[in-house]
């Protein structure tokens, strides 16, 4: 049985710089097995992101994993809810929940300081305690990430709300971004009272004698209801697994019905504990016929605009994770592995953009093309390219193409 092996370097796409001689930080970074897959197989680009859709983490991978995000996508908390272990009736509104720091109106980083689990725990069980009731309950999740439930909250319309992702609007006014739409008030009034709330806590205090971020105030986005879509057996009839630190990833996972593998050193920052990563996609495989390895890092980088953690974490991602798995590959015969990034994440811009990212795949049946390296540049130079990007899913595994 043919092993399937989709390794995913999150936001390392990237936009020419004028400091690497108007090379990307792909092109720029030592990315020797990257390199190899793209010259012993073929490379190609795809459309992760939809014309008119957010370019958000949860949209492309959803297109990676081959479902159409026009037709399945229904919000990023639903798929955090999902890896909670938070079962949503349908007329529930799940809320994307970050700890984030504020001054005045200006809203100053999106993760407050990349707040550690355990003081993050504390701080949102203060908020449920304080702002949750009977139709108002909070999450505690991995870091700034965290999860507001609004039971029947789809009878308000509140998965209708347009709401700004926190990472997009670092710098920029507070009362500018606050949810829009019909009953907008029960969110904004929730975010507006967890300043109060979260500012004179204990915690906070110590944080700025150590000079951290505060985390003083809760910004709620990415709503959605329920999801409803196929497992990932019945569409490909593979058993499989996921390998996350991030609740999203993990969350549309357990959706699917695959096996979600929890690494201890796995943080979703630049720490993450990348061999152990691998490691875990090798002992999944003996089991599995497909493994989705999910790194974080590369975006981290990218929202907060350094280049030298952006060219770090693309060289840890290609050493420690696909240089592991071509490894374990080398003497067998029988597997395929595609490395990409879900979407771009320029330096310049430090959000997420909508272009098609460039991928590359060998393995078994997979012709070899005539490729320098991996990157952008040399991407777009192939003939491949998949419009709508939840096609690429069926060519990777199928080794055909339909509706292009």
């Amino acid at each position: 049985m043919t092993k399937y092996i989709v390794l995913v370097g999150d936001g390392m796409a990237d936009y020419p710089l004028e400091e690497l001689g108007m090379r990307t930080p792909l092109e720029a970074a030592r990315t020797p097995n990257m390199d190899f897959i793209a010259k012993n197989g073929c490379l190609g680009q795809a459309k992760t992101i939809p014309d008119k859709m957010t370019p958000a983490s949860d949209v492309a991978n959803l297109s990676i994993l081959g479902y159409d995000p026009k037709k399945y996508y229904s919000g990023r908390g639903p798929l955090e809810a999902a890896n909670l272990g938070i079962e949503l009736e349908d007329d529930d509104v799940a809320f994307r929940c970050n700890l984030i720091t504020t001054g005045g109106d200006k809203l100053l980083d999106y993760s407050a300081g990349h707040i550690k689990s355990t003081e993050a725990r504390t701080l949102i069980k203060f908020i449920d305690q304080k702002l949750g009731n009977n139709k108002l309950r909070f999450f505690s999740g991995v870091s700034y990430r965290h999860l507001l439930l609004v039971k029947r909250g789809a009878e308000l319309k509140l998965q209708n709300l347009k709401c700004w992702a926190p990472h997009d609007i670092a710098g920029r006014s507070i009362n500018r971004h606050l949810p829009k739409g019909e009953n907008a008030d029960i969110i904004v009034k929730l975010m507006l009272d967890s300043k109060e709330i979260l500012g004179p806590h204990e915690i906070n205090h110590v944080r700025l004698d150590l000079k951290e971020n505060p985390a003083n105030m809760i910004w709620l986005w990415g709503q959605g209801v329920k999801p409803n879509m196929p497992k990932f057996m019945e569409k490909f009839n593979l058993s499989g697994s996921v390998i996350s630190a991030v609740d999203l990833i993990k969350g549309l996972g357990r959706i699917l019905g695959l096996e979600v593998i929890n690494v201890p050193g796995a943080t979703g920052y630049y720490d993450t504990d990348y061999a152990g990563k691998a490691q875990a996609a090798i002992e999944s495989l003996k089991k599995n016929d497909f493994v989705f390895v999910h790194v974080e890092a590369p975006d981290e980088a990218g929202h907060n605009g350094d280049l030298r953690e952006k060219l770090t974490a693309i060289e840890r991602f290609d050493q420690l994770v696909v240089g592991s798995l071509l490894e374990y590959c080398k003497d067998k015969d029988d597997f395929r592995i595609m490395v990409l990034p879900d979407h771009a994440t320029p330096l310049s811009l430090k959000t997420h953009t909508a272009e098609a990212i460039p991928f590359a795949i060998y393995g078994k049946g997979i012709p070899k093309g005539e490729f320098l390296n991996y990157c952008e540049k040399e991407a777009q130079k192939s003939k491949l390219y998949f419009e709508n990007g939840y096609q690429l899913m069926e060519y990777f595994i199928l080794n055909t193409r339909s509706g292009d």
